[in-house]
């Protein structure tokens, strides 16, 4: 029971009280005093109707998508690696979850300290390594922000995929690649063919987790690029947040926030009716 209304205070009343607020004409009048006017579908309306509502969702899926798939990328070779018996691995491991444990704000200035175009560490190495002969504001170009704040936020996500990852191939029997190095396969092959089909179930969840988690992060980009240079990173909470507390209109955020639980729901449907499927055949 006292978990029940710790979930019903803290998750569902304000889940619930966000969905009805969209439909309610709320600005911060309404919040102060209360008293807003019903105004049924007309929030989505206009927020659907609007181009930058359509521009945050899909900076939203560009990013997710793109940080997702770098995610997963870095957390396979990561677990691949540390499967391997080698001096200090468990060191080594513990190094690498430090980026998924450091706190958003400690994690999201560094990488803004080394992105920055004046005195980034970037910028240093690559003058160094005469890759670069000008300062380049990582932070501050519309076609180089989204990508650092994908880098960023994937090095985040890495860990967390690397222990789901690595617990699917510790499970992987080791007969499977002792029969295949038998029959002359290379570790390439080895790895497309045992280790890729039996880790997928994992994968999937892996890749899942990651998308919820990413779809609705807010801290790291408006910490690194507050949605700018000129909205190039204005993410769908991004959006959602100056709805609200820059120009007012509670209710139309509320339409922000609820596409963002909306999502990654259909996603999750989709996912466990696919599995169901398998399980089924």
């Amino acid at each position: 029971m006292p978990a029940i209304v710790f979930v019903i205070v803290t998750v569902l009343y304000p889940l619930i009280y966000n969905i009805g607020q969209s439909f309610f004409d709320v600005g911060i009048r309404e919040i102060v005093s209360g008293g807003a006017e019903w105004i049924g579908l007309d929030n989505y309306i206009d927020q659907f109707g609007r181009a930058e509502f359509w521009s945050s969702l899909g900076i939203s899926l560009l990013y997710t998508v793109a940080t997702v798939a770098l995610s997963l990328v870095v957390g396979m070779a990561l677990a691949v690696l540390f499967t391997a018996d080698f001096p200090g691995r468990n060191y080594m491991r513990a190094l690498v979850l430090a980026a998924w444990i450091l706190p958003t704000v400690v994690s999201a200035n560094v990488w803004r300290w080394m992105l920055d175009g004046s005195y980034g560490l970037f910028n240093t190495i690559l003058r160094g390594l005469g890759l670069i002969h000008e300062d380049v504001f990582w932070l501050g170009n519309p076609g180089t922000a989204l990508p650092a704040v994908v880098i960023a936020s994937a090095w985040s996500f890495a860990p967390f995929a690397m222990i789901l990852l690595l617990a699917g191939l510790q499970s992987v029997s080791v007969t499977l690649y002792e029969a295949a190095r038998i029959d002359g396969a290379n570790r390439w092959q080895q790895f497309r063919s045992i280790t890729l089909p039996i880790l997928r179930p994992v994968t999937v969840t892996t890749a899942l987790l990651c998308f919820i988690y990413t779809f609705k992060t807010f801290d790291t980009v408006f910490l690194m690029t507050g949605g700018g240079p000129g909205g190039a990173t204005s993410i769908l909470p991004i959006y959602a947040y100056d709805q609200a507390f820059n120009f007012f209109e509670f209710g139309k955020s509320a339409v922000a926030t609820t596409v963002l639980l909306i999502v990654p729901i259909f996603l999750s449907i989709f996912y466990f009716r696919s599995i169901r499927r398998e399980e089924r055949s």
